[in-house]
């Protein structure tokens, strides 16, 4: 598009929308834009909800230069139906991943551990089925937190040869549950009080912004581990009762 249409690029941010989508397909090239008119435009905004009082007049001034900046007639002629092509593709898939999502909420529901998961915070309704389907029902799968940690991919991994010793990144690891975990541990950060400030605190150590949440997804799973084994929802006053508790030094940076 920025080849032959770069008005629409101009005039929405956000491609990953279906609003967007439906503006290449009612309007595919820059000259039937502008054939349309100010009626077509306005009703096309309203009819996909993309009216807003702040954007729509600029908006419409993009559209009525549209041609102004369009690729010569063959490009936008070959270009734009790739484009209308490419949006017929996306709106197929987008029904298909809205099927898979209903699906996957119902199932999510009628699951036994739905409270266990649905009570993580950051988690939310896409990561929290995720690791549950990661995890699965075998509560003996795990022996312990650090079995967990290492399936994930958060513990490091020690070498060891004679009197040298490293520390490695661990990439031996369910790496579809290593970014959920990646994920969650960055949203629970604006959830939870104590996640943020041990993500600050590992950030002052040096620590790059991917190690941090490396560091705070382990110790997240080492709560996972305890509230899977019992069946117990998470609850931030008892964590904090148990950190207080234990003298967790995380406690003191809240």
């Amino acid at each position: 598009m920025h080849e032959y249409y770069p008005a629409a690029l101009e005039a929405f941010d956000d491609w990953t929308a279906e609003g967007p989508w439906a503006f290449v397909q009612a309007f595919p090239t820059p000259a039937k834009l502008i054939h349309a008119g100010k009626r077509r435009w306005e009703k096309f905004l309203h009819a996909h909800k993309l009216y807003r009082a702040e954007t729509y007049p600029r908006r419409l001034e993009i559209f009525a230069r549209a041609d102004k900046f369009a690729g010569p007639p063959a490009v936008t002629h070959a270009k734009s139906r790739l484009a209308v092509a490419l949006v017929k593709q996306l709106r197929v898939l987008q029904a298909q991943l809205r099927d898979y999502r209903t699906t996957i909420e119902k199932l999510f529901a009628e699951h036994p551990d739905r409270d266990v998961f649905g009570s993580l915070p950051g988690a939310g309704p896409k990561l929290a089925p995720r690791l549950l389907s990661e995890l699965g029902q075998d509560r003996q799968r795990f022996q312990d937190p650090q079995a967990l940690q290492c399936y994930s991919g958060t513990a490091p991994l020690t070498v060891q040869s004679g009197k040298n010793r490293w520390v490695k990144f661990r990439r031996a690891c369910n790496k579809s549950l290593r970014s959920a975990v990646h994920h969650w541990a960055n949203l629970s950060r604006a959830e939870c009080a104590w996640a943020q400030a041990y993500y600050k605190h590992k950030r002052d150590q040096g620590l790059s912004h991917s190690c941090a949440l490396r560091c705070l997804g382990q110790r997240w799973l080492k709560i996972l581990w305890k509230m899977w084994q019992t069946g117990t929802p998470y609850d931030e006053a008892l964590h904090t009762l148990n950190q207080v508790k234990h003298g967790s030094w995380v406690v003191t940076l809240t």
